[in-house]
């Protein structure tokens, strides 16, 4: 079966061609994956004394999987000479190497408790058909054959050398996705139903948290939750908010004395997810590492446009706090082969975001960005702040908004990150307009039901009440409070005024440069494709293509010192507002707050500043101009005096006149 599945999978563009080795990677174009079952799912109970133990052994599992698979992504030629070369020389040392690993587990868990069960039953894997693989020769072409719809035709000038990108069969830079058919048009998808109706009961309020878009440039392929203490137990990159000392190694107190990219530094909190990267050729940081390139994950690190991370209320009832350091994985990093029952994907784009895809990604329209939204589980088992599968502690509501028995309902993060990424040219597979995708272990072949997001709550215990309160209380609090989806975090306050600069415009001299921030434009502004770049070299963020914009940082407007000045000036602060360009929003049915609160009621975490991706730039300080502005002599002045003289003599005769008509 293996050999069948690589002669038809891994010939190259024009069905005859061998598929080539994508530089800096080692991965080659293949259609069949590994599928094996996912071990620490089964493990709902693990004894404290052993986690640490099995928590190595799982990781090594995934380490185990991911050779085996680079190895079969590389070995096409002696599968299809070999009808056996699949099973004996890669499959069966998986499975033994699997149940030695399996073993050790067992035993780890029967030191301190009772020995699980049925172990030894999962150490067997199978190759799977990926779905990848283009059309046999003939097939798909001209509307013949059943090949999916935008999938790759094998068009020979596809597979792109030199460049990089060489998207084959296969497509994606490193050859083991993403492909065409992993996308479909937002368009295309109906509108949600939403969810569940809220209750009289319901607490309401929304807390928001501004932690910026990892403009640090905080990237590594650990995972301190699902594999503390493995270097690489991720097997691709993640983006950290938050928390910037996140890493395998990492210990609780590591996490609490950290420094945080947060906005109010009560939360250091640590966010992260798979990186969002353009299959456009280019070589990271990571090409050359294990969980970059070595491993499949290629291109372009895209840092995020915007992030927002909203805690929100219960649809039944109120919310009590989450516990310190509580761990929470949404969404499921193998659903690719494991299946849906985890997966907690949803993609969409700006402005259509009623609509959602679970397993496809998005090809926004002209002006639109790609948004990635997790709805993390907002149901704690009132107990442990992580557990064995690091999943069984938490749970989402159901249906009608409850928690499940024994379950208390805890503030839900809303994690919502947009890029400014344009839609692929599936006809060329991505050549024109590159495909882009998330990290992914390489076996799950980065497809978008992989995606997930993580999260451990270092909040300050003061701060969390806070934000209970606040949800609880039907309020909107937060550093990040007042934005809408759409909008930068903060826009929807209007700015803290000193009192030297009571005018809502800042004065403005000939000399003065313009006040307006440099944005990204919005769709609604028009230009080019609402304002992405027209060719590769363009808005290349991390300076490696060209000219760039200054990024969006989510970062507070400098405060004002105790005198009301400017940080690093000498003169009154004059800041420029947006509170003109917040009323234009609204008159044309911008943003607003879902209660129609303004700065009213408020959380006592808005006094660290309001968040705002853009901070406005200081104005220059008003000073007083020469009353000769104009280049011209004495006789240009002269002649602009003469009528204030006049003026004056006449003034002047009318009082002796009026003297005289008094003393006759």
């Amino acid at each position: 079966m293996a050999a069948n599945v690589y002669a038809s999978a891994t010939d190259g563009g024009s069905g005859t061609d061998p598929a080539r080795t994508r530089s800096g990677t080692g991965v080659r174009t293949a259609g069949t994956t590994i599928d094996c079952p996912d071990v620490g799912s089964r493990l709902t109970s693990v004894p404290e004394q052993a986690r640490a133990e099995v928590d190595k052994e799982l990781a090594l599992l995934d380490e185990q999987i991911a050779k085996a698979y680079q190895r079969l992504s590389e070995s096409a030629q002696q599968a299809q000479q070999d009808p056996d070369f699949a099973g004996t020389a890669i499959m069966n040392p998986l499975k033994d190497k699997r149940a030695a690993t399996l073993e050790r587990i067992a035993i780890a868990i029967d030191r301190v408790g009772d020995r699980p069960e049925g172990l030894d039953a999962l150490a067997a894997c199978a190759v799977r058909d990926s779905g990848n693989q283009a059309p046999a020769q003939g097939e798909g072409q001209d509307g013949e054959g059943d090949q999916q719809p935008g999938q790759e035709q094998g068009d020979g000038g596809q597979d792109q050398q030199g460049g990089g990108q060489g998207q084959g069969n296969n497509g994606g830079q490193a050859g083991n996705g993403p492909v065409a058919a992993d996308f479909a048009p937002i368009t295309s998808v109906q509108p949600g139903a939403g969810g569940p109706r809220q209750e009289e009961q319901a607490s309401r309020g929304t807390f928001a948290t501004d932690c910026g878009v990892n403009e640090n440039g905080l990237f590594n392929s650990d995972n301190i939750i699902a594999a503390p203490g493995v270097t690489n137990g991720a097997h691709h990159f993640h983006d950290y908010v938050g928390n910037q000392a996140n890493n395998a190694f990492a210990a609780d107190q590591d996490l609490a004395n950290a420094e945080t990219s947060c906005a109010d530094e009560g939360d250091k909190s640590s966010y992260y997810w798979p990186v969002l990267r353009l299959q456009n050729g280019s070589r990271e940081q990571d090409a050359e590492k294990p969980g970059g390139g070595i491993e499949g994950n290629a291109g372009e690190i895209v840092t995020p446009k915007q992030v927002t991370l909203n805690f929100e209320g219960n649809p039944r009832g109120k919310v009590t706090a989450m516990p310190r350091l509580l761990r929470i994985i949404t969404g499921d990093a193998k659903s690719f082969v494991n299946g849906p029952a985890n997966a907690n994907a949803s993609w969409s784009c700006t402005g259509f975001e009623d609509r959602q895809l679970k397993d496809k990604y998005p090809l926004c329209p002209q002006g639109s960005d790609v948004v990635r939204t997790f709805r993390f589980q907002s149901c704690w088992d009132g107990r442990n702040i992580d557990s064995a599968n690091h999943r069984t502690h938490m749970a989402f509501v159901d249906a009608a908004g409850n928690c499940p028995s024994g379950f208390r309902p805890v503030p839900q993060l809303v994690q919502r990150i947009v890029y400014d990424v344009d839609a692929p040219s599936l006809e060329d597979g991505g050549r024109t307009t590159p495909l882009f995708a998330v990290d992914s272990f390489p076996e799950q072949l980065h497809k978008p039901v992989t995606d997930h997001g993580d999260f451990i709550n270092v909040f300050d215990e003061s701060l969390m009440r806070e934000m209970v309160d606040c949800i609880n209380d039907g309020r909107k609090c937060g550093a990040g409070a007042g934005a809408e989806p759409g909008e930068e975090p903060g826009s929807g306050e209007e700015p803290t005024k000193t009192p030297e600069a009571p005018q809502e415009e800042p004065t403005k001299t000939p000399e003065a440069p313009q006040e307006q921030p440099t944005r990204t434009p919005d769709a609604s502004q028009g230009g080019n494709a609402g304002g992405k770049p027209t060719d590769a070299g363009d808005g290349d963020e991390d300076g490696k293509g060209g000219a760039s914009e200054p990024r969006a940082t989510n970062k507070p407007a400098p405060e004002a010192d105790q005198g009301g000045k400017a940080p690093g000036t000498g003169a009154p602060e004059v800041r420029a507002t947006i509170a003109a360009g917040t009323a234009s929003a609204d008159a044309q049915g911008g943003a607003k707050d879902d209660t129609g609160e303004g700065t009213d009621g408020l959380g006592q975490s808005q006094a660290v500043g309001t968040a705002t991706s853009s901070a406005p730039t200081p104005s220059v300080p008003p000073r007083t101009e020469p009353q000769a502005v104009g280049g011209g002599g004495l006789a240009e002045t002269g002649a602009q005096l003469w009528p204030g003289a006049a003026g004056a003599v006449l003034v002047i005769a009318g009082f002796v006149v009026l003297r005289r008509v008094r003393r006759g």
